[in-house]
């Protein structure tokens, strides 16, 4: 089976594709992600290149890339020296999300339907990129790292 034009993701509440949904002016994506750069590998002081995201992608009714509202909170290294708290880097993201999501007129959480799409921010690959392999063709959501495919129905694989 071919990858569909239009890919469904479904809307799952307390799991990694909770922050999902229509708003007035077509669908969101979003969520909070750890991501090294493109390229990187792990060796000594990794924690400094793992980076904390606020992300939020927005599509049209069609589910045609639209924008994206990208943010880093800080890094995995600055995270474990200050783990708790407002001052927390994972709170801060956290706070900057339902920020984000707050500023959406109608929002509701819902499954969405997009199209693939790329964004590269701070050498960090962000979108839904097409792949294929022997078991065949399947999106996988970046850097979040969830696969869909057969039977495209919004569900996902990691």
């Amino acid at each position: 089976m071919a990858v569909p034009d239009v890919i469904p993701i479904g809307y799952a509440p307390r799991h990694r594709t909770e922050s999902i949904g229509r708003y007035a002016h077509g669908q969101f994506l979003a969520s909070v992600t750890y991501a090294f750069p493109e390229g990187f590998r792990l060796d000594e002081g990794w924690e400094e290149h793992k980076r904390l995201y606020t992300v939020l992608h927005t599509f049209d009714a069609d589910g045609h890339y639209r924008d994206s509202d990208i943010w880093c909170a800080g890094t995995w290294a600055q995270q474990t020296r200050n783990p708790h708290g407002e001052d927390s880097i994972l709170t801060q993201a956290r706070i900057r999300l339902a920020h984000l999501l707050r500023s959406l007129p109608g929002r509701s959480y819902t499954d969405i339907a997009i199209r693939p799409f790329r964004v590269t921010f701070e050498g960090v690959l962000f979108g839904l990129v097409l792949r294929e392999d022997e078991d065949g063709p399947w999106a996988e959501l970046y850097p979040d790292r969830l696969g869909f495919a057969e039977p495209w129905d919004g569900t996902y694989d990691t």
